[in-house]
């Protein structure tokens, strides 16, 4: 009986011993170093008022993402602990939402963002031409940025506009009906623009910088029908 007993007792002990490693080495979630990523003060009022509208915080967070996104230029791993942070959510998770949409970049895009959708109606229409023209015209494939930082290529799915394929987003306008010569001359317009924006000195004024700016460079090419749109592309058809 003494033995049994001595045979439970050391079980027992080897099993809180083992289960109190256990929790040693159980990792910490730590909050990432102060000043690496944080929002502006602007921004922070932002994300309060976004999380206000939803029933809890981690269902703020696409809109989260985005605006640190807006703020940082790219989702790097820090802004992803950041987030989870605030809306106490696994950084893990974040991370897996970060992957899953295409309108998130993990690493700096260039100035310029070109997403190509490949979905069908865009893909019978000439998609992959496109495609090919973009990566022989600028020398990177999907998911490269040009040397110069200007142009950074992306295949994405179904970006809701099948009725004016073939089409693709640059940054946050649509570009629709393309064909090869009017790829070539967005190009070129985006170009001279970045070459003009690039020697026009910093103006806080929009009437100042509208005179500044030459109208011709800064408007879309013709026939191209641009337009904004606010996000990214969508996975799914």
């Amino acid at each position: 009986m003494g033995t049994r007993c001595a045979c439970i007792c050391s079980r027992k002990s080897t099993a809180g011993q083992s289960g109190a490693r256990q929790e040693l080495r159980r990792p910490k979630r730590r909050r990432p170093p102060r000043g690496s990523v944080e929002f502006t003060e602007e921004n922070r009022r932002a994300f309060d008022e976004i999380v206000a509208r939803y029933p809890s915080p981690r269902a703020a967070m696409l809109p989260a993402l985005w605006l640190v996104q807006r703020q940082e230029g790219h989702i790097s791993a820090e802004a992803m602990e950041y987030v989870g942070e605030l809306l106490d959510t696994p950084p893990a998770e974040v991370q897996a939402v970060v992957s899953f949409y295409t309108m998130y970049d993990r690493r700096p895009p260039g100035a310029y963002k070109l997403q190509v959708c490949r979905t069908l109606s865009c893909a019978i229409m000439g998609a992959y031409d496109i495609l090919r023209h973009l990566e022989e015209r600028l020398g990177v494939h999907n998911g490269e940025t040009t040397q110069d930082g200007q142009f950074t290529l992306q295949e994405v799915e179904c970006l809701g506009s099948c009725g004016t394929a073939p089409m693709m987003q640059v940054n946050d306008k649509y570009y629709e009906n393309l064909t090869v010569e009017r790829v070539d001359t967005l190009l070129d317009t985006l170009r001279a623009k970045s070459a003009i924006l690039d020697r026009v000195p910093v103006i806080h004024d929009p009437a100042e910088m509208q005179a500044a700016v030459p109208r011709a460079v800064v408007s879309a090419p013709a026939g191209d029908h641009g337009h904004d749109h606010d996000g990214g592309g969508r996975p799914g058809g």
